[in-house]
């Protein structure tokens, strides 16, 4: 036995007192208590991070309880991983010997297999401290270990154990350069040694394997599979000892994990090893994968061998669908089978199908199907972006001529075709009898199958283009020419939606099959009655196409038969009064209206109509449809609006105002009325907006000009005015009343996003910000939310518009009036902000708010900066120290938003030329105090991931104060009380010249990353590199 004498020596109290917490920490009775939990594993933390806590690891796994053994085998493991620099280098070969010892008595002893993985992974550790050095504290460790641990004894399951966890443990260390080089070396060194061990084992006849070993094996050889190529040997093991014995699970299961381990996890991976894995995986698919699907399927049922096979075959065409894809028409041979490469894919290609359509429903009767759908978009993707050419090394020939195209088109076209035809089949309900007895919970994860379906369906859509279409139309007419009487609408709607999931690729043109979709002889023989499903479906299908429709004539006159859109808009309004088909209808009305308001604008008079028939559609769903009724208004002139949109607003203010009215007597039913009716005025004013790109340009043509002016009249009509005036009105009154309350917060928020906008989308609804940041102010010093600051971010925004119709290119100064409303709402925003966030804990509970109370100042600094120097005295104070404590915050966004309110600060007030010395009093004041906040970042307060924020804050300091930046720099760095870091006065000081040297943000970028990469203990790290990479 190894001297223990190195290691500190405690009491039996001590030990006995550590073992009791462990139990105490595992045992039933504190385990329901979350607070007592906490504070037993902190404890435990406490006592392991001592450097007395190696005298511990003895005992602990001498002890009789497992709890405590296997806290002892952590513990050597923690202390070697995270304290290695407390540790005396001279006694690292004594801890070698002595974990060598602890590993095999440990062994010997029977410990479990969890506490053995422990011990092996505190070994790997250790060889990852002492073995890369120059000398090597520990040379051939692997082999060195291997042959200690097996002369005392250990079975080769186990060894084999040992040899997987350093492959993965070596694997993910975070070495770089000529260390990580020296340890990939001993994996090599070692990869015979492995070879041997696994292929004893592999080799064994199957009446001798030990299913254990293998497992060990297979896994150790996942493990290795980069230096230890054993592909044909785990490909064998698929295959049964004998033509006529059946295939054993538990033999085929774990050669099946092994090999998607290595198709997916090692070097041959990514469509590697064409001769070695593919060829040889599709000869084995060829001869047993028909065999293992048709026996499941005869018994009807889903075996765990199915199931590995289905796994199987999809990593396989994962791995390899460029290869099926050059090869799919290849007539060149395969070794081991009588079949060219052509015939084995399509032999591949049929099974898989097998099991995307494999019968019964998803998530019911099987749960393969689902499996292979990611397959057919890799697939589809390869043959666009194939290239005829074949690997060096397989001697392929190179297809060429018409001839060889038109049979790889017709080949993959038969493939997606009947791909198609399966998937129409797989999404299709079960009877009403069937679906009812179905828990919700089957049916949410049906619908998820479905989308899933239908995204699959996408890149076959890509494949097949209109034939797709016309197949599915020619399946609808079909069905519906033999009638529905025995089967129900289900095969027709899992048709309507296929070709709803494939909208987003259909090109937005004339399309005679979706003409033919929507007009008489589909949509017209539709039930207009009865079924909800399919009516569901056809809506939905509506209103996903509303944008195909603008590519149709909207030349119809009364005499005329009507258009199709107007078919599908009649269609759509039929079932606004049916409950259960009200929100889809209202959906699809709302996208249609929306897509095609110039086209409906000639039928405002049937719009009129359906507004006077609304009194039997819910609230909730009437906002929609009012939506869709603004988005046809909005097609009109300007001085044709007023009449409809008085029509359908004023009764929406007069339920707002009724509401109101009635809230001391009926609280909650005002309230539940409030939110409706101003989520109904949002989607007015959302419909109300164009939908053209309205981004101000400078030169607008005379059309445009005469357009705005047509608007500003009509909005000055006295009539408009006064319902604006009635529209503020119910809005103050809401925020007065209601703005504690969240969810008609959230209306309100929702309400003024829509009411407002910047010039080039003024509407007639539209309200000026001034009196909404009025109220926004008054609202958050009732209750201050991130939602009242974002919108105040918004209204601030709109008060400093760009100009219209200029013609200069110099930018002008902040409007009066903005200046104005700016001026009176920002001390107010302030001082609620600063009061609440103030307080103690208030910034790290509210993540949110400090986010969105910079941006707010973002936007006010960089639209009026100079309000921030005519703030009451003390306020602009108070702001910079509350920034400057934000900038040790946790909270990444928080800290972002913090760091680019500052340097906009910093930027906008160095530039302006009508501030004086503001910029200079600014940095004077709390130059200093940012700089430290910035600095302390780089050495480990801030999260990394906000280190480029950082940065970008220091390289502003750098470029507009470099002499106050040096010498501060100087000061903060070296002072005693700077944040303690892995930083030496070597670092500090290049770190300051490299960054007041050159004054170039690149530089200042490259010297702040390497400075905290040293001051976190990251440097040399690749983990450290791959961060600053990000």
């Amino acid at each position: 036995m190894a001297n223990p004498s190195f290691l500190p020596t405690l009491t039996q109290s001590d030990i006995v007192q550590a073992a009791q917490l462990i139990q105490q920490a595992y045992s039933p009775a504190s385990a329901g208590s979350s607070d007592t939990q906490r504070r037993l594993q902190q404890e435990l933390f406490d006592v392991q991070k001592r450097y007395e806590a190696w005298g511990l690891v003895i005992p602990f796994l001498n002890h009789e309880d497992v709890n405590v053994q296997f806290f002892g085998a952590h513990t050597v493991q923690v202390k070697i991983a995270r304290d290695w620099d407390t540790f005396p280098p001279d006694n690292a070969t004594s801890l070698r010997d002595l974990t060598l010892e602890l590993t095999s008595h440990s062994i010997a002893s029977g410990k479990s297999k969890i506490i053995l993985r422990k011990l092996f992974v505190a070994i790997t550790s250790l060889a990852l401290k002492i073995a890369p050095g120059s000398p090597s504290e520990w040379p051939d460790w692997i082999v060195s270990t291997v042959e200690f641990l097996s002369s005392r004894g250990t079975s080769t399951e186990i060894l084999l154990d040992f040899l997987a966890i350093v492959a993965e443990e070596v694997e993910t260390a975070d070495l770089i350069g000529s260390s990580k080089m020296r340890m990939q070396q001993t994996l090599l060194d070692a990869a015979p040694l492995v070879v041997r061990a696994v292929v004893t084992i592999i080799e064994q006849p199957r009446d001798r394997m030990l299913v254990r070993e293998l497992d060990s094996a297979l896994k150790c050889l996942q493990a290795w599979i980069d230096i230890t190529p054993l592909v044909p040997m785990l490909i064998s093991l698929l295959t049964p000892p004998t033509p006529d014995a059946d295939i054993d699970p538990e033999v085929f299961l774990p050669a099946s994990d092994a090999l998607q381990e290595i198709m997916t996890r090692s070097s041959l991976a990514g469509g590697a090893g064409v001769l070695s894995l593919t060829a040889p995986m599709l000869v084995w698919v060829d001869t047993w994968g028909p065999r293992i699907l048709q026996s499941s399927i005869s018994s009807g049922e889903a075996s765990e061998l199915s199931r590995s096979l289905c796994k199987l075959i999809v990593t396989l065409g994962d791995h390899s669908n460029t290869y099926f894809a050059i090869n799919i028409t290849s007539q060149q041979s395969v070794a081991g089978s009588q079949h060219t490469r052509s015939q084995l894919i399509q032999g591949f290609l049929r099974l898989l199908l097998g099991y995307t359509g494999l019968p019964g429903y998803f998530g019911v009767d099987e749960e393969e199907s689902e499996m292979t759908l990611g397959f057919w978009y890799l697939f589809q993707e390869s043959l666009w972006s194939m290239e005829y050419e074949g690997e060096e090394d397989e001697g392929g020939s190179i297809p060429s001529g018409d001839v060889e195209e038109n049979n790889r088109l017709a080949l993959v076209n038969a493939v997606y075709v009947e791909l198609v035809k399966i998937l129409r089949s797989k999404v299709a309900w079960p009877p009403q009898s069937i679906l009812s007895v179905w828990p919700k919970d089957q049916m949410d994860k049906f619908q998820v199958y479905r989308r899933d379906v239908g995204d699959t369906l996408i890149n076959a859509y890509y494949i097949l283009r209109n034939d797709m279409l016309c197949y599915y139309l020619n399946d609808i007419q079909e069905r519906l020419a033999n009638g529905l009487e025995s089967n129900g609408w289900e095969d027709i709607e899992a048709t309507l939606h296929c070709i709803m999931s494939v909208q987003e690729a259909v090109p937005l043109e004339d399309n005679q099959f979706i003409a033919r979709l929507f007009g008489p002889d589909v949509l017209g023989r539709l039930p207009t009655t009865g079924p909800d499903r399919i009516r569901r479906t056809a809506l939905s299908l509506a209103g996903t196409y509303a944008s195909w429709f603008t590519t149709q004539s909207i030349t119809t006159t009364p005499t005329s038969s009507p258009s199709l859109l107007m078919n599908v808009i009649s269609y759509v309004v039929a079932a606004l009064p049916e409950p259960s088909l009200c929100l889809p209808a209202a959906n699809a009305l709302r996208d249609l209206c929306d897509a095609n308001r110039t086209a409906l604008a000639p039928h405002m008079g049937a719009f009129a109509e359906l507004h006077a028939g609304l009194t039997g559609i819910p609230d909730t769903e009437k906002s929609k449809v009012l939506q869709s009724i603004a988005s046809v208004i909005q097609a009109l002139p300007p001085e044709e609006e007023i009449p409809p949109v008085l029509a359908i607003v004023s009764p929406v203010v007069e339920k707002i105002d009724q509401a109101i009215r009635s809230s001391s007597r009926l609280p909650e039913e005002a309230r539940a009325v409030a939110i409706i009716q101003l989520q109904t005025l949002s989607g007015v004013a959302k419909g109300l907006t164009r939908t053209a790109d309205t981004l101000l340009i400078i030169d607008e043509t005379p059309v445009e000009r005469a357009e705005a002016e047509r608007l500003r009249r009509a909005r000055d009509d006295y009539r408009m005015v006064k319902l604006r005036e009635n529209l503020y009105a119910a809005t103050r009154s809401s925020f007065e009343l209601w703005s504690t309350d969240a969810s008609v917060s959230d209306a309100l928020s929702e309400f003024l996003r829509s009411i407002t906008s910047l010039p080039g989308d003024i509407t007639l609804l539209s309200l000026p910000a001034g009196p909404l940041l009025e109220l926004i102010c008054m609202a958050s010093q009732r209750q201050l939310t991130a939602v009242w600051l974002s919108l105040a971010n918004m209204l601030i925004i709109q008060l400093d518009p760009p100009t219209m119709f200029t013609t200069s290119t110099l930018r002008t100064p902040p409007n009066v009036e903005g200046m104005a409303v700016v001026s009176s709402a920002l001390p107010v925003l302030l001082q609620t902000s600063l009061s609440m966030l103030g307080q103690q804990g208030a910034m790290e509970s509210n993540p949110d708010i400090v986010q969105a109370f910079f941006g707010c100042l973002d936007s006010v600094g960089k639209h009026f900066v100079a309000i921030f120097y005519k703030l009451p005295p003390g306020a602009l104070d108070a702001l910079m120290q509350c920034a400057v404590t934000s900038l040790s915050l946790q909270e990444r966004y928080s800290l972002v938003a913090t760091c680019q309110f500052l340097d906009t600060l910093i930027r906008r007030t160095a530039v302006s030329d009508n501030l004086g010395d503001a910029s200079t009093l600014l940095i004077q004041r709390h130059g200093r105090p940012i700089l430290e906040a910035v600095l302390t970042g780089f050495a480990g307060v801030a999260p990394r991931s906000a280190t480029l924020n950082l940065i970008e804050l220091l390289s502003t300091f750098v470029s507009k104060y470099p002499s106050e930046t040096r010498a501060w720099m100087n000061e903060i760095l070296f002072h005693e009380g700077f944040v303690p870091s892995k930083a030496t006065p070597e670092a500090k000081r290049a770190f300051v010249k490299a960054v007041v040297g050159s004054r170039s943000p690149k530089k200042t970028r490259e010297a702040a990353q390497q400075f905290t990469l040293i001051a976190r203990g990251l440097e040399g790290t690749s983990f450290g590199y791959a961060s600053v990479s990000m």
